[in-house]
């Protein structure tokens, strides 16, 4: 779906590291897009990586390379704040300034027609308080198929995503609410299932005392509690570029990296009922979210080792 020139005026975000060669083919589908607004976020250096200070200035320098005309809005921190910390700073400045908006990270690679999908979901759902966030990616690989544009999960994919500020309030990033939540039972009532309850409130432990360093799985518990709900697309619309040593935690390649993308078709079909739809957060819950603990150990593991073999420890 083609847009013309200066006609997108949805606020973008980038959130970037130290990776410029894919922070380079992103910000070419996002200036493919000639956005009115820009929003950058970027994480800092660590200390004693030996190069990454300069890999940080050249993503930087990538995505102020802004040749249309566009108001950017930057948000550099100094020092390096940690995946966790640096995105939810990052939202949550860009939404003291902006209502709603849709986010990249440097490494999730669009299809064009993820953006006038998100665009025109922010705005059928903007007052709609069961939705939490409308998701760029599709991890079904052909099953669950409906005849409609999208389905709602209980899953929030964020590999390309979009919300509102009246939605990203509700996030509880510091986890006040997970001990409550957890005694009280609420995720055997949301998720209906009590191997999905008792796998995710493992993991959430392992987030709140520190041991997987993820805004993500802190951003689907304030979802969860809220009981919101997301839109999943039809076709896959993103790809995570992103796999490989260089990751923070992708370090090695699966099913789920460099995903084909399909176009969105125009006009949209939009499902009949609010409402999760069962078949397809139960394959989710199959392919992704089936094996704790040692999905968890496993990637720990192999984030160790790959910092050894770099030299990163």
């Amino acid at each position: 779906m083609s847009l013309p020139a200066w006609e997108f005026d949805t606020p973008i975000v980038m959130l970037i590291f130290n990776r410029p060669d894919t922070t380079s083919l992103v910000f070419d589908a996002v200036r493919r897009l000639r956005p009115r607004q820009l929003f950058l976020v970027a994480d800092g250096p660590r200390a004693g990586r030996e190069g990454e200070a300069e890999r940080c200035r050249e993503a930087r320098a990538i995505v102020t390379e802004v040749d249309w005309q566009c108001e950017v809005y930057t948000d550099f921190a100094s020092a390096n704040l940690g995946c966790m910390r640096r995105v939810s700073s990052g939202v949550d400045w860009v939404f003291g300034q902006v209502d709603e908006a849709i986010i990249l990270e440097d490494d999730c690679l669009p299809h064009p027609t993820f953006f006038p999908f998100c665009r025109e979901l922010l705005d059928r759902y903007r007052h709609e308080p069961r939705v939490a966030q409308i998701a760029g990616v599709n991890f079904q690989f052909g099953h669950n198929r409906t005849g409609d544009s999208y389905y709602f999960s209980r899953y929030n994919h964020v590999w390309g995503w979009a919300t509102w500020k009246r939605a990203w309030l509700m996030n509880d990033n510091e986890m006040v609410h997970w001990p409550a939540c957890r005694e009280s039972g609420m995720l055997n009532g949301f998720l209906a299932d009590r191997k999905q309850a008792a796998y995710w409130s493992k993991v959430l432990d392992l987030v709140a005392a520190g041991a997987i360093d993820s805004w993500a799985c802190r951003w689907t518990l304030s979802c969860w509690r809220h009981g919101l709900l997301t839109v999943i697309p039809a076709v896959n619309l993103v790809s995570n570029i992103g796999f490989g040593p260089g990751a923070t935690h992708t370090p090695v390649a699966n099913r789920y990296a460099a995903m084909p993308v399909e176009p969105m078709p125009f006009p949209l079909r939009h499902p009949a009922a609010l409402e999760p739809f069962t078949a397809a957060d139960r394959y989710t819950l199959k392919t992704q979210y089936r094996e704790y603990p040692l999905i968890p150990r496993v990637l720990a593991a192999l984030r160790i080792q790959w910092r050894k073999l770099w030299g990163r420890e």
